[in-house]
């Protein structure tokens, strides 16, 4: 059932929370990706994470773990841990991807400018990443993707570079999977920038020159503003969106792309009990340069290959004599650096 939703005109609910108090602290790099083949452009721009317990065998080979990453003038990545590039698909114009686990391995989905939809991918947990499906979708410009699981569903958010939103009950089996439009709605201007805490049912969208909105999945579709551009926390444009889980918290990323910076908030499962927790930028360590312009940022919670704690990859805009491609970063360091 479709059900339509017109949010950009309900009275928007905004949290106070602390503004910015401390510096915007530094954490080194840890590696990085091979540089995207599109030189001389804005091509690199959205990362996605997976691995399991064992790691992955991709392709035959035992991999730590796995790294999606979009070419929005070519197509999908598929890089190991240490950055090296294990399959390319040449699917396009897809912008950003992300995805969720399912059976051995993961389903993944793509915002495609291309076909102005959803590009659709599945992983069985060996071989290699293999297109799976397609959604259609009215959208004029496909730009910002999400996806998320709640009460069981599959879900796929595919947003508008108008801010226009539309989600999907993902459907199908094998490689025919499609997507059902269960909602629509409008945030008010361009926004990308997308993450779904499943625990919660809470879809978290960036609007790039207005700041961070937190939306229910369920029940009342009322929004709040959690962080609003100039307010010390978020220079625009408000880009990358990203959650990760460390025991008992989970964490809100954002990619603050007007000063190269990261800001973090501590979120529960009430909307209004965020907790701004500080600032941060990525900076050079050996042979890797720090980090700049971020579009897309993600997160894996727990360890995954040397990193303990959980990992965050994120978008370079500038990668000095290269082209661009994404960085890796600890996220204990992160935390180590915020104090936390």
């Amino acid at each position: 059932m479709t059900v339509g939703l017109l949010l950009s005109g309900c009275a928007a609910q905004t949290t106070s929370g602390n503004l910015a108090s401390a510096p915007t602290v530094s954490v080194a790099a840890a590696a990085e990706t091979a540089a995207v083949a599109t030189r001389m452009a804005d091509a690199a721009d959205d990362p996605a994470i997976w691995t399991t317990a064992n790691g992955v065998s991709f392709a035959g080979k035992n991999q730590q773990g796995i790294l999606l990453g979009t070419d929005k003038k070519a197509g999908l990545y598929v890089f190991g841990l240490g950055g090296d590039v294990l399959q390319f698909l040449a699917e396009g114009l897809l912008n950003n991807v992300d995805l969720r686990a399912e059976g051995a391995g993961f389903v993944a989905g793509a915002s495609d400018r291309g076909r102005m939809g959803v590009a659709l991918y599945r992983f069985d947990g060996q071989g290699e990443l293999r297109p799976a499906g397609f959604i259609k979708s009215d959208l004029a410009e496909p730009y910002g993707f999400c996806m998320g699981r709640v009460d069981g569903q599959l879900l796929a958010v595919v947003i508008g570079k108008d801010g226009q939103v539309r989600e999907y009950g993902v459907t199908g089996t094998g490689t025919a999977l499609t997507g059902t439009e269960r909602r629509r709605y409008a945030v008010g201007s361009q926004s990308e920038g997308c993450s779904i805490d499943d625990a919660s049912a809470t879809l978290y969208i960036g609007e790039e020159l207005k700041g961070v909105w937190r939306y229910p999945l369920k029940g009342a579709p009322e929004r709040t503003l959690l962080a609003g551009v100039g307010d010390g926390r978020l220079v625009a444009d408000v880009e990358g969106v990203t959650l990760l889980r460390d025991g008992a918290e989970t964490f809100l990323i954002v990619s603050s792309q007007g000063d190269d910076a990261f800001a973090v908030w501590q979120v529960a499962a009430a909307a209004g009990a965020e907790r701004y927790v500080g600032r941060f930028r990525v900076a050079a360590s050996g042979s890797v340069d720090g980090v700049s312009g971020t579009d897309g940022v993600d997160a894996w919670s727990g360890p995954i290959g040397p990193y303990a704690r959980g990992l965050l990859v994120m978008q370079d805009n500038d990668n000095g004599a290269e082209a661009q491609n994404f960085k890796l970063v600890d996220w204990a360091g992160v935390r180590a650096a915020l104090e936390r």
